[in-house]
């Protein structure tokens, strides 16, 4: 009979713990992955890749009690040793290896990419090809590294904000958004969709606990073959009642941005330092109305405006240069975007119906956010389904949700892998997708 009382103290020790509990010279035994092997002679090198880094192992002959190759790139071992202090090593310490224990060894000679050099120079074709040996790579996991900060800090500053976390069927009778990019598929001999976004489960549960958040994949069919599109990306949502005004919702992600960007900078800062990155300043970010923004930009730049109703890349990347360069944000809220080109439950505004009380956010050139109010009233809910010549089949629950009753409320959803790309500096969202799916790649 064996009892579990929690988790069991390692013998092996990370690199944070050699660096805080052990003392030079003293033995100590560690684990990891064969980074790459430095053949120098009688003295060799033996990088280990490490959960939080590098860690530099010393071979010398006659001091180890093994040979140096008995163990290969990419194998699994256990090395025992002393540790000592070299301000050259990674981390300011190396470890001169005594004995090694093999945990698993690779079956082929050589790895498909060069995962030890400090920038991969290959194509993103072959990154994503062997995209789990890719990420072997310390720049390449720095990435991901990064796009978990920010969904660390957007999931802490709203449970801080009295936010509930919730997760919402992927599979539905109906899509939220619309239009013709909705998989579809076959549910036991029913039509069923893949989910576009949460958001009337958002809705619904903004009557049960005013405030709502959720991180999961949503899925688009759109047949777009571009370095910011794909057909399953990560959105981070929020959908908060009794709001004044959709104000409230930037207002949100401004303090969300904030609160991202004071914790990468504490707790990622090796990964900051190795991919170069400098934090926007997200200290106030601009808000101007769709129309007005479009006239500064045609004025400033000469670009003539081909869309009324809507911003072409082009456009976005001129926006977010006014920005920067008129207020010298990176960031950039444009508002009161037209009806037409809204969901059916965005709130018109009162003033002029003809726009909405919604917004989208640029970052860098790019659109990573859309927002705004959702209409509430279930009486106009249904007059502004009318008028759009939709039907109610498949959102009978979500309609009945509003005859019950519910607050003025909005929300928004944050693309990840874009938010990711503008951050560290990426042209292509597969950049900092794990594993994108798009109008060619299911696999791997």
């Amino acid at each position: 009979m064996d009892y579990f009382t929690g988790v069991r103290q390692k013998r092996a020790l990370e690199i944070s713990e050699l660096l805080k509990q052990a003392k030079t010279g003293q033995r100590v035994k560690v684990n990891g992955a064969v980074h790459t092997i430095r053949d120098m002679g009688t003295v060799a090198f033996v990088i280990l890749r490490k959960r939080e880094g590098l860690l530099q192992g010393v071979y010398e002959e006659g001091v180890a009690d093994f040979r140096l190759k008995d163990i290969r790139e990419a194998a699994a071992v256990e090395i025992e040793g002393v540790l000592v202090e070299n301000e050259k090593a990674p981390n300011g310490i190396e470890l001169r290896m005594e004995k090694v224990r093999i945990l698993s060894e690779p079956t082929d000679e050589m790895l498909p990419l060069a995962i030890g050099k400090w920038k991969l120079n290959t194509s993103l074709e072959a990154k994503l090809n062997y995209r789990s040996i890719a990420l072997r790579n310390l720049r390449e996991r720095a990435k991901f590294r990064i796009q978990e900060g920010l969904v660390r800090s957007f999931r802490d500053f709203l449970y801080g904000q009295g936010f509930t976390e919730i997760h919402t069927p992927k599979i539905g009778a109906k899509g939220a958004e619309g239009g013709a990019n909705i998989f579809k598929l076959d549910y036991f001999h029913r039509p069923a969709v893949l989910a576009q976004s949460p958001q009337f489960y958002k809705q619904m549960m903004v009557g049960v606990f005013d405030r709502v958040f959720e991180t999961a994949p949503v899925f688009r069919a759109e047949k777009h073959n571009t370095k910011r599109h794909l057909n399953e990306y990560t959105s981070l949502d929020f959908e908060m009642g009794y709001i004044d005004g959709f104000e409230d919702i930037m207002a949100m992600e401004t303090g969300y941005l904030q609160y991202a960007m004071e914790m990468l900078e504490r707790d990622y800062e090796n990964e900051l330092r190795l991919l170069k990155i400098t934090l926007p300043d997200v200290t106030r970010i601009p808000a101007v109305k769709f129309s007005e923004i479009k006239e500064l930009v045609s004025r400033k730049y000469g670009h003539q405006m081909r869309n009324p109703f809507d911003l072409e890349p082009e456009e976005e990347s001129l926006i977010s240069r006014y920005a920067k360069e008129e207020w010298g944000s990176d960031f950039i809220f444009v508002t009161h975007y037209p009806s037409k080109k809204r969901p059916f439950y965005a709130m018109d505004d009162p003033e002029d119906t003809r726009y909405t009380l919604s917004f989208d956010l640029l970052f860098r050139g790019m659109e990573i956010t859309t927002g705004g109010q959702r209409i509430h009233d279930y009486r106009m809910l249904t007059k502004k389904l009318e008028a759009r010549g939709m039907t109610e089949e498949g959102m009978e629950q979500y309609l009945d949700t509003f005859r019950h009753g519910m607050p003025p409320h909005g929300g928004l959803g944050i693309g990840l892998e874009r938010l990711t790309m503008k951050l560290v500096g990426e042209d292509n969202v597969r950049e900092t997708t794990l594993f994108p799916r798009d109008l060619s790649r299911l696999e791997p």
